[in-house]
C-alpha cells in the first residue's frame, strides 16, 4: 500500500489516460499483445473483431464499447501478472464475468484489456460445520447450489440472472431472497482482491471464515459493490444457509397498486418470516402470462414464498393471507410442490425476457430504486403515473420487501425523442427516490448511467471521499475507468 502511495504522489490524480510507449489508444501494440499471450498462453488471448465486441457490452442499453484485447486466465497468479503488466504500461483493466450486468459496467470506454474470470471456476473450499465456502469467480449461483445440494446448505442470493458470485460481488447484487437472507454484501465473508499493481489482498485475512470481527477497517465491505473500480475480486469467501425443511409459494391479485404495496407494509410490520415478496404490475402479469404460459389476473399482483417447517409454514401462510385479504385481495392460489413453485419463480425470473416480447425488435432498459418501506406506497403509485405520461412502453416489478423495485422500459435505440424521454423518465425516478430518503440503485449499480444521482446522494464530501480512495488504490485510474466516479 505505501508504494502505491508514493505512486499516486508521483502520478497525480487519474491522467486519463494515453498508453505507454509501445500502446496507443485504441490499438494494442504487437509486442504488449504477445507479452499478455506470455502470460496465460496464446489460446487465451483475443483481438478478434466480434470477440472484443462480445465483451464491449452488456444487458444494458449503453452502446457498445469493446476492448482492445480480451483474456481469459486460469489462476490467480496469472491475474496478478496480467494487472502489474497492464499497470506498467498505463492499459485500463476491464474485468468481466457473465456479461448480465445493467448499467455498462463491462464497457471499454478507453479501450484496453478486457479480463474475462470464467476459466477460473473451482469450489476451493466448503466448510459446511462453519457454513461457508470459497468459490473463484467464474463459479455461478446456480453451480454452486447444485455442487451443496446433498450437504444440506444454499446460497440463496437469488438475483435472477445466473449471475458470477464474485461479479455479484463487485456490484453488490441481491434478488428476491433478500428481505429474508440479505443482500450479497450480508452474505461475504472474505475477498481475494488483485489490486491495480498486481499485489493480492485477502480483505479478512488470508484463509479466514469468521461470522463477525472487530479488527480494523472493514476492507471486504469497500470492495464489495465496487463494480472492478478498485481491483479484480479473484476469490469470494461466501456464507451459507440451511435449506429450509419446507417451502411454501403463493400469488395473491389485488385492486390497485395502493392495495397491494400496503400489504407489503403491513405484512412486514406483522413480522411474518416471508422469505420472498415480490410486487408485479398488472403489464408485468399479463407479460409474463403470455410468455410463461401462467393463468394469473391481469392485475397488479404479490408473489410470496415462506420457509421453515411445516408447522411453522401453516401459521404464516395464514397469517398472510388474511393481511391481504383486508387489503383487498383476491385469487389466493398456493403452490406448495417444488414443481409448482419452479414454475412461478421462472415466470418471475424471466420477466425480463417477458416485458421485451411485448414490443418485439425492441431494446429493453431496467433500472432500480430503494426507499424506506414506509415510503414505498407513495413512490410506486407516483412512479406507475410517470410512466403513463412518459407515454414510454414498460412495466414496473420489484423486491418490495426491502422497499426496492424495478422500471422494465421497451425501447427503439434510434429513435432519438424516445431515448430522451427514456432518460428524463430515469432521471426523474432517481431524484424522487433521492427525495424519499431513498438511494438511486438498490441493487443494479452505478456504472455509467447513475453517476450524477450517485453524487446527488452522496454529497461533496462523500463524493471526495470515495475519490480520495480511488487514488490510493488506483493511482493511475486504470481500473474499469468511467464508473462510479
Amino acid at each position: 500500500m505505501a508504494s502505491l502511495l508514493r505512486a499516486a504522489a508521483t502520478w497525480g490524480l487519474f491522467p486519463w489516460r494515453g498508453y505507454c510507449s509501445g500502446v496507443r489508444q485504441g490499438k494494442l501494440s504487437k509486442d504488449f499483445v504477445e507479452a499478455l499471450k506470455a502470460i496465460v498462453g496464446s489460446p487465451h488471448v483475443s483481438t478478434a473483431a466480434t470477440v472484443r465486441e462480445q465483451h464491449g457490452h452488456d444487458e444494458s442499453v449503453h452502446r457498445c464499447q469493446p476492448p482492445d484485447a480480451v483474456v481469459w486466465p486460469q489462476n490467480v497468479e496469472q491475474v496478478s501478472q496480467l494487472a502489474a503488466l497492464c499497470y506498467r504500461q498505463g492499459v485500463p483493466i476491464i474485468p468481466f464475468g457473465t456479461g448480465t450486468g445493467l448499467e455498462g459496467g463491462v464497457c471499454a470506454v478507453q479501450g484496453g484489456v478486457c479480463v474475462n474470470l470464467t476459466h477460473m471456476d473451482r469450489i476451493l473450499a466448503l466448510n459446511p460445520e462453519d457454513f461457508s465456502v470459497v468459490v473463484e469467480p467464474g463459479v455461478t449461483r446456480k453451480a454452486l447450489n447444485t455442487h451443496l445440494r446433498d450437504c444440506g446448505l444454499w446460497f440463496p442470493v437469488d438475483p435472477g440472472a445466473d449471475a458470477s458470485l464474485c461479479g455479484m460481488a463487485a456490484t453488490a447484487a441481491s434478488g428476491t431472497n433478500a428481505v429474508r437472507y440479505g443482500t450479497t454484501r450480508e452474505n461475504i465473508l472474505n475477498l481475494e482482491v488483485v489490486l491495480p499493481g498486481g499485489q493480492v489482498l485477502h480483505t479478512a485475512g488470508k484463509g479466514r471464515h469468521f461470522r463477525k470481527s472487530a479488527a480494523g477497517y472493514n476492507l471486504t465491505g469497500l470492495f464489495v459493490g465496487s463494480e472492478g473500480t478498485l481491483g479484480l475480486i479473484t476469490a469470494a469467501t461466501l456464507r451459507l444457509h440451511p435449506i429450509p425443511e419446507a417451502m411454501v409459494a403463493a400469488t395473491c391479485a389485488f385492486p390497485s397498486v395502493q392495495a397491494a404495496v400496503d400489504s407489503t407494509v403491513h405484512i412486514l410490520h406483522a413480522a411474518v418470516p416471508v422469505a420472498r415478496i415480490e410486487f408485479l404490475d398488472e403489464v408485468m402479469m399479463d407479460a409474463c402470462n403470455r410468455h410463461s404460459k401462467l393463468n394469473c389476473p391481469v392485475a397488479p399482483t404479490l408473489f410470496l414464498e415462506f420457509h421453515g417447517s411445516k408447522q411453522a409454514l401453516a401459521e404464516q401462510v395464514q397469517q398472510a393471507e388474511k393481511i391481504t385479504q383486508d387489503n383487498g385481495a383476491s385469487h389466493f392460489l398456493w403452490a406448495k410442490e417444488a414443481e409448482e413453485r419452479s414454475q412461478l419463480w421462472a415466470a418471475r425470473h424471466n420477466a425480463w425476457y417477458a416485458a421485451l416480447a411485448l414490443r418485439p425488435g425492441s431494446k429493453g432498459y431496467a433500472t432500480d430504486v430503494c426507499v424506506p418501506i414506509s415510503r414505498l406506497p407513495e413512490i410506486l403509485v407516483q412512479t406507475k403515473e410517470d410512466l403513463k405520461t412518459s407515454g414510454l412502453t414498460g412495466c414496473i416489478v420489484g423486491h418490495v420487501g426491502d422497499g426496492n423495485f424495478h422500471c422494465i422500459l421497451m425501447v427503439d435505440p434510434e429513435d432519438a425523442e424516445e431515448l430522451r424521454r427514456l432518460k428524463a423518465f430515469v432521471h426523474q425516478l432517481g431524484r424522487r427516490a433521492l427525495a424519499l430518503h431513498g438511494t438511486c440503485t438498490g441493487e443494479h449499480g452505478i456504472g455509467l448511467g447513475k453517476r450524477q444521482l450517485l453524487q446527488d446522494e452522496v454529497g461533496a464530501v462523500g463524493m471526495e471521499t470515495m475519490r480520495q480512495l480511488k487514488a490510493t488504490l488506483d493511482p493511475r485510474g486504470l481500473m474499469n475507468p468511467g464508473k462510479v466516479l
